[in-house]
């Protein structure tokens, strides 16, 4: 990596993070992950900054590779970056392919100063507005402006986002049903999920009660069912109340007739996981930039034997995300997150 002398706010006089890293960190908490785990840890090296995978926090029934696990800490990755060139510093980037096992999984660094280019400044902007919305979307289509700019942006990171036709979309959901359904006969599925839904008081991380959203009318979108087990990680799947004891059931909604829905597609492996989580929040901060929200489901992409059945047929790239666009009726609920000072580690 290039070395070059770190700008006077990255670090205080006695080596704490100054006011730049703060907010780079800052930015990097608030990445997408898989369930709200948040599995990222942070190091900091003088005039870089580490960033590992916390191996407490690999989901183990759905995750076992820990293939969504490390898009999640690229995803932060690409954050760092992104306010780092917003603040008018070149981000120096170094990943590294067996990532995320025994070391970090990459590094950042501020390199030489730049003027800040308009898109960081968007990206920066969209960070903290974006957030998965499990509601419905409008009955609209996306203008082909934006979902060349959806192309685009998964290209910069070296993806392939390809939109589906509805045949396409139609096998799409087909598998996404067929792989909700598996989970939610698996006992340690519905353990898995409550442990990341269940609620208690000042928790900083998982995916708050507020935030699963309404029931889906009929099939035509089949979300994960985030309140299978909510607060209750021993509930019966099936449940037509479907939520912990004490807790109201949740509403049911009439969601879009004919979801925009794409599939991102990279190569396969650690290495590719991670640009796959950078090209994934380089899609998502765009939409948020354009007014479009984003939903994943990536529930067929959790079993091997689904999974290969979505490969991208023009290339054979692996699928790595299914993502549903729209423009919400609601906005979306922020999820919690814990701040920086909790997941930097310290000499």
């Amino acid at each position: 990596m290039a070395r070059w002398r770190a700008p006077a706010q990255w670090l205080d006089r006695d080596g704490s993070p100054g006011p730049l890293l703060q907010a780079c960190l800052t930015a990097a908490t608030a990445a997408p992950s898989v369930h709200n785990t948040q599995p990222w840890l942070f190091d900091l090296h003088g005039d870089s900054v580490d960033v590992s995978a916390d191996p407490d926090r690999q989901l183990g029934v759905i995750d076992l590779t820990g293939r969504e696990q490390l898009i999640s800490v690229g995803a932060a990755l690409f954050n760092l970056r992104a306010q780092l060139l917003a603040r008018g510093w070149l981000p120096v980037q170094a990943l590294w392919p067996a990532a995320g096992r025994d070391g970090p999984a990459g590094r950042i660094a501020p390199g030489m100063p730049v003027p800040a280019p308009r898109a960081a400044k968007a990206f920066a902007w969209a960070i903290p507005r974006r957030h998965s919305n499990r509601g419905p979307f409008r009955d609209a289509a996306l203008p082909d402006n934006v979902v060349t700019a959806l192309v685009r942006a998964a290209r910069a990171e070296g993806a392939v986002l390809r939109f589906a036709d509805p045949e396409t979309r139609a096998g799409l959901f087909g598998l996404v049903h067929t792989a909700e359904r598996r989970w939610a006969d698996d006992p340690a599925y519905r353990h898995e999920l409550g442990r990341w839904t269940g609620q208690r008081p000042g928790r900083r991380d998982g995916i708050p009660a507020a935030a699963v959203g309404p029931r889906v009318a009929g099939t035509a979108v089949p979300l994960r069912d985030l309140g299978l087990a909510r607060g209750a990680a021993g509930c019966v799947a099936g449940d037509p109340a479907g939520d912990s004891a004490g807790e109201p059931a949740r509403a049911v909604a009439r969601f879009e007739a004919d979801p925009a829905v794409a599939v991102l597609y990279t190569g396969d492996g650690p290495y590719e996981w991670l640009r796959a989580g950078q090209a994934l929040q380089r899609v998502l901060l765009t939409a948020t930039v354009w007014g479009v929200a984003a939903t994943l489901m990536t529930q067929p992409l959790e079993i091997p034997s689904l999974r290969d059945l979505i490969a991208d047929p023009a290339t054979g790239r692996a699928a790595q995300a299914i993502i549903r666009f729209g423009y919400p009726l609601q906005p979306a609920v922020a999820s919690p997150r814990r701040p920086w000072r909790e997941v930097l580690r310290t000499a």
